[in-house]
Parts: C-alpha cells; structure tokens; sequence
C-alpha cells in the first residue's frame, strides 16, 4: 500500500505526490461516497496504468473550507498598507477564523517598497499591534525580496497558505519564493479570484498552497458569538468578574479597563465590538 499526499484539486482533476512522483489520482468509490479528497490529503492506495488509485484517506488535523485545504499548519494572512489600503476589520476577522479553524495564523505586510517614511511610521504602528497580541509579523516586498528569507524560514516543513484581500500580492509572494509562474490578481479585481484551483507547491520540506483564500469573511457564519473573545489572544489573561463575560460593557470587565489604561489597542477592541454587532 502506498501513501502519497493531494498536491492539486482542480475540479475533478485529483493530483497525488507519492515517493516523488505525481499521479493522476483516482479515487474509488467507497471513498467518493464518504468524502470529498481535497489538497492536502494524505492518501493511501496502489499505482494502476499510471494513476494512484485512492482507497482512504487518513483522518485530517485540520480543514479549512475556503480555500479547501486539508491539513494546513500554518496561514499567512497577506495585506498591504496602501494598494489596496490597510483594512484592520478585515484583517482581524480574518484572524479569528483561522484561528477557529485551529490553524495557527501569521500575518505578512507586503509591497513595503513602495511605501513613504509617513507609511513607513504607520507599518511600525500596525506590526506592534499585531505582535504585541501574539501574531508572528513579517514585513516583505514581493518586487525587491526584502523579508521574504525570514518568511522562508517559517514556511519550512510545513503546510501554509496564503490568504487576505485582493490585490495584496499573495501569488507574487508564491511566485517569488518558488520560482514558480502564477496567475496574479490585482486590487481592481477586488471581490474575485484569479486563482481558480488548489495546489500544494513542494517547498523546504513542506507545502506553499497557491489558493483562492478568503479575501473577507463573515465571522457569524462560522463561530458562535460568545466564542469571539477566545480569538483575541492579548484578552486572555485579563480575568473579569464575570466568566461570561462578552468584554462588551458589563460590570468588573478587566479587557475594558485594559483599554482604557491602553494596554489593548483601541483599534483591535473596536473591531472585536464590530464583530460582535455582525450578529
């Protein structure tokens, strides 16, 4: 029995790595019929006329359903301070729903070439917010190379994909570090993909996914409301009066005082509240 992994999922098209080699993989009934084989995938079956014929899959670690990838470790959440325009709602949002998902989120500015020495102020402003609660932050130019080593470090032997808005420069941050050619969107393309299938670019010992990703995300369609609060990790050691406490105005909350003492970023307590209305 041989194992391999789904590095490509386009439409019906199923592409299996296994000991080296790429197979058309097809999968057999008794597994179409209990899932859906998705890239990612660790598979198990036989070599037949040139194709890995699936017979199981193995229980995933993690899912995200957009982009459908099985097994991620790791997102890297792409945005930009200007083109398109830094948008923390967005972001954060982002981040709480990938964190929901379990995988472990870190978020990279790109194009900070292009920026002015008043952006430039701004881009430290935002990469302390974000470290500060706990994100690993990169700052990277997909066009000059700067921080993209660091980036490869992070990618090493693991399973990333790379989400945000459109126009941010995700694909050209694949293209860059793999030396691979992809379809690239742009910020007028904002609300579609470029990108239409899902694939896994071999990488360091790992995997870079050349994926769709959300570009926003409507938090109440996947966490419940008084689940949010777990997904602000610079909340969590603040204890309140009140276990059930929503940080939402309620009497002895500790993150309240925490903002107004400015041991919390006004900005990521305003979109926490943001968030909470969007039920």
């Amino acid at each position: 029995m041989l194992k391999g992994i789904v590095v490509e999922r386009a439409g019906r098209k199923i592409t299996v790595l296994s000991n080296g080699k790429r197979y058309t993989g097809v999968p057999l009934g008794k597994v179409r019929s209990k899932t859906k084989v998705l890239a990612g995938d660790i598979v198990y079956g036989r070599c037949a006329d040139g194709n890995f014929v699936i017979e199981g899959v193995e229980d995933r670690k993690t899912l995200l359903p957009k982009p459908p990838v099985a097994n991620a470790d790791k997102v890297f959440v792409v945005v930009s301070i200007k083109n398109p325009p830094f948008n923390s709602y967005i972001l954060d949002t982002l981040l709480v729903v990938y964190s929901y998902f379990g995988v472990k989120a870190l978020v990279v500015f790109n194009k900070i070439d292009t920026l002015t020495l008043e952006e430039q102020a701004r881009l430290e402003h935002l990469a302390n917010i974000y470290s500060s609660a706990g994100y690993r932050v990169f700052k990277v130019s997909a066009v000059t190379g700067e921080g993209l080593k660091e980036l490869s470090f992070a990618l090493k032997g693991a399973i990333s994909v790379f989400a945000g808005p459109s126009g941010t420069g995700k694909s050209s941050i694949v293209s860059k570090l793999t030396g691979q050619p992809l379809r690239v969107g742009t910020a007028s393309q904002a609300g579609r993909h470029t990108t239409r299938e899902v694939r896994l670019i071999p990488f360091e010992g790992g995997f870079i996914g050349d994926t769709p990703g959300f570009s926003k995300v409507d938090v109440s369609a996947f966490v419940n409301k008084e689940d949010i609060r777990f997904f602000f990790p610079e909340f969590l050691k603040y204890r309140c009066k009140f276990s059930s406490c929503l940080h939402a105005g309620e009497e002895g909350c500790e993150v309240a005082e925490a903002v107004e003492k400015g041991e919390i970023p006004q900005e990521r307590y305003a979109n926490y509240l943001r968030i909470l209305r969007s039920y």
